[in-house]
């Protein structure tokens, strides 16, 4: 019960913390510096991690690497959006 309870503390930090940074440059407007590959990189690693962990029943791993393919998926695109504001000229 202690061992499940870690995971999924640790769970939660981790995708809060990727999901407010998401938001900040969401909020701030701008994706400058942020490579679109990150988030392809971590959607496929996601991605993976996901099937491992649903193969071996790790139900803590299922969640939470699904939870950051989502994440992923919303940074690309956010980052996707502001490339192509910026390419129209707009901020």
């Amino acid at each position: 019960m202690l061992t499940e309870a870690v995971g999924w503390v640790s769970s939660v930090i981790l995708v809060l913390t990727i999901a407010k940074q998401v938001y900040k440059q969401w909020q701030e407007g701008s994706s400058e510096g942020v490579s679109k590959w990150l988030f392809v990189g971590q959607m496929a690693a996601s991605l993976g991690f996901t099937i491992y962990s649903w193969l071996v029943s790790n139900w803590v791993f299922v969640v939470t690497n699904s939870l950051m393919l989502v994440n992923g998926l919303l940074g690309l695109l956010i980052v996707l959006h502001h490339r192509r504001r910026e390419r129209a000229g707009g901020k």
